[in-house]
């Protein structure tokens, strides 16, 4: 990571990685709404990463990393994991996320290393996310929304775009939704756009919209 790449920049490129990474198309809107900016503010910095060789713009207006941006963004992301690691030895899963956003634009390359060896090279976040290079270790795992009554799963993630949501991760954390904890699907009711869990003998509901951030191994 160089020093002119600038924390903002490095906040942008993330997000477009993780985009990316899940199939999805990231736009300026979206962007905007993630990072409560103004679109014009994001149409400046979108422009400055193309003038950078970060980024290239489609006909739609939409982001796309370069070879050198998702360089960039790969590090950003693998720093930022490894720095909530490092604090979850202090802090509730639920906080380490916002936290780990003041570390991963200061970890240097040698603390890199170190903390890969010092965590036996994880191959996901505390949150269950996969560190760049590790997607496959988490591919079998399904949304909530994909399962039926009856299932019996173990939670296994909470995507990034969740975790970005603190008062939704301490409701998580409250109600034991979390990775490693086993739980029971009691309904799911589509025309509704709820799923209902046992939780530790307790019944918790989810919108749709939180439920497709949760992803489960069957």
């Amino acid at each position: 990571m160089t020093s002119k790449t600038s924390a903002t920049i490095e906040d942008y490129l993330g997000l477009i990685y993780i985009s990316e990474r899940d199939g999805d198309t990231i736009t300026g809107t979206r962007l905007a709404e993630l990072l409560a900016v103004t679109a014009p503010t994001v149409t400046n910095t979108l422009k400055r990463m193309v003038r950078d060789g970060l980024i290239l713009m489609d006909a739609t207006h939409c982001p796309h990393l370069t070879p050198k941006g998702d360089q960039l963004a790969r590090t950003v992301m693998r720093r930022h994991m490894l720095a909530e690691w490092m604090l979850i030895r202090m802090l509730s899963w639920s906080k380490v996320h916002h936290e780990a956003h003041g570390f991963e634009h200061t970890i240097s390359e040698e603390v890199e290393r170190a903390l890969l060896q010092d965590l036996n090279q994880p191959e996901t976040c505390p949150h269950g996310n996969p560190l760049p290079g590790h997607e496959a270790a988490v591919s079998a795992w399904v949304p909530l929304t994909l399962l039926k009554a009856g299932d019996n799963v173990t939670i296994r993630r909470i995507h990034e775009l969740a975790e970005s949501i603190p008062e939704l991760l301490a409701f998580l954390e409250e109600k034991n939704i979390e990775p490693g904890q086993k739980v029971k699907v009691v309904e799911v009711l589509p025309f509704n756009q709820t799923v209902t869990l046992n939780v530790c003998e307790n019944l918790v509901t989810l919108g749709f919209t939180t439920a497709r951030q949760i992803f489960v191994e069957v």
